[in-house]
């Protein structure tokens, strides 16, 4: 390795905001158009993709190490509160909701989960609205499962039973 000293060792998680979380298999020298660069390898499990991220881009794209305790705590108050949702156009919206999620803000990432969110006795979302949801639900919950050391099923059903136990007092009763 050269100059520059690695932010992230080889098995730490880290999240890439476009793809979520990820972890570092190794780190990697290699010439590259005739320029010697020193990359991170990155595997991401549930897309079963493997990125290679140079060390002098990760911080400008936003490679960070997971989440802190306090954020994470934050984003699970996030879950709680009353869900926001605009009078604008969909399109519009939905736009919006993919930049929160591939920002890679934890927080942000809820605030999509906690505002998408249907109780099973509300009318059905549409699908792009699911699909959204699903995104960012499934991105939170990789983070938790990373920091609390579970899988992501464990932590997509612990932040499900938060959204639960939240929304009745949000939404009316179906009738």
């Amino acid at each position: 390795m050269t100059s520059t000293a690695a932010m992230f060792d080889v098995g730490d998680y880290v999240v890439y905001p476009k793809h979520g979380v990820g972890r570092v298999i190794e780190l990697q020298d290699s010439e590259i158009a005739g320029m010697q660069l020193q990359l991170y390898v990155l595997r991401f499990e549930k897309e079963k993709m493997t990125l290679r991220v140079p060390f002098n881009k990760a911080e400008g794209v936003g490679m960070r190490k997971l989440s802190s305790d306090k954020t994470l705590k934050e984003a699970m108050h996030t879950l709680t509160g009353k869900p926001k949702v605009k009078r604008t156009m969909w399109s519009r919206r939905a736009q919006e909701y993919e930049a929160k999620i591939n920002s890679g803000d934890l927080v942000s990432i809820a605030e999509v989960t906690r505002d998408l969110f249907r109780p099973d006795d509300q009318p059905e979302q549409s699908y792009s609205e699911r699909q959204i949801f699903e995104a960012a639900s499934s991105r939170l919950a990789r983070e938790l499962a990373a920091m609390e050391k579970t899988d992501e099923k464990a932590a997509l059903q612990k932040i499900l039973a938060i959204l639960n136990e939240a929304a009745p007092q949000y939404y009316e009763k179906a009738e």
